[in-house]
């Protein structure tokens, strides 16, 4: 396979990626799920500048997602 053709192939996949997260998204907005405004969510808020930092909702989701790819892997080995 050529660099190209996999060059093509990397960026539909990450289309697709992006594409269920951004619907996950939508979903979880429109549920009503507090991701975001999870317990160590943080905004810092100056006169010309607000930081947000999700650290919460950063943990929760990357035990989520370890969990999910883990059974993925056990699935399909």
């Amino acid at each position: 396979m050529s660099g190209l053709q996999s060059i093509g192939r990397f960026l539909v996949l990450a289309g697709i990626v992006l594409l269920v997260a951004g619907l996950l998204a939508i979903a979880a907005g429109r549920l009503g799920l507090p991701i975001g405004r999870l317990p160590g969510d943080f905004t810092f808020k100056g006169k010309h500048v607000t930081v947000f930092a999700p650290i919460g909702t950063m943990i929760v989701l990357s035990l989520a997602l370890t969990l999910v790819l883990n059974v993925l892997t056990r699935w399909f080995k």
